[in-house]
């Protein structure tokens, strides 16, 4: 299975593209035991249109053309919060269902457009405090590497419980 992260906008140099690059070599290496590739990194423009509808559209539109026919998990403030448990059964699922890649998507500031959300297969929130994209980003490759080591069997994931 492909994996990719489309983001709008970019992400300059400093300390959140570095933990990005480090869980994108962590899951290079740990995916291909599981029969999904690294995850590329993909940097859309962020549109100037003067209206935020005409924005959220036009970046919607390549999304949706750089995503292909890749199942998209969007992250979004009005999605569903899963457990890394149960994101990481998704993707699991999905995998062994065949679906041939998946496309993490996070919009740019005026979010996304009612398109990309209906075509995802899962919408993802962090909650509903507003986070800096570079921090999304950084999030979302953490819990993609979380999601495969769950499935792996590796001791990374810690549930929180308590066994006494």
């Amino acid at each position: 299975m492909r994996l990719s992260l489309l983001a709008v906008g970019r992400l300059k140099s400093g300390p959140e593209r570095e933990l990005v690059e480090r869980y994108r070599q962590r899951i290079e290496n740990l995916g291909r035991g599981l029969g999904m590739a690294g995850i590329d990194l993909l940097e859309l423009a962020e549109s100037r249109a003067r209206r935020d509808d005409d924005r959220r559209s036009e970046e919607a539109a390549a999304i949706l053309e750089r995503a292909g026919s890749a199942g998209l998990v969007v992250f979004d403030e009005r999605g569903k919060s899963p457990s890394s448990d149960v994101f990481a059964g998704r993707i699991r699922q999905w995998r062994d269902e065949g679906v041939h890649g998946l496309a993490f998507v996070i919009g740019g500031p005026d979010g996304l457009d009612p398109e990309v959300l209906g075509r995802a297969k899962l919408v993802v929130s962090f909650g509903s405090l507003t986070m800096p994209h570079q921090i999304v980003r950084a999030l979302v490759v953490e819990q993609v590497y979380r999601a495969l080591t769950i499935i792996a069997g590796h001791p990374y994931h810690r549930a929180g419980h308590d066994d006494s």
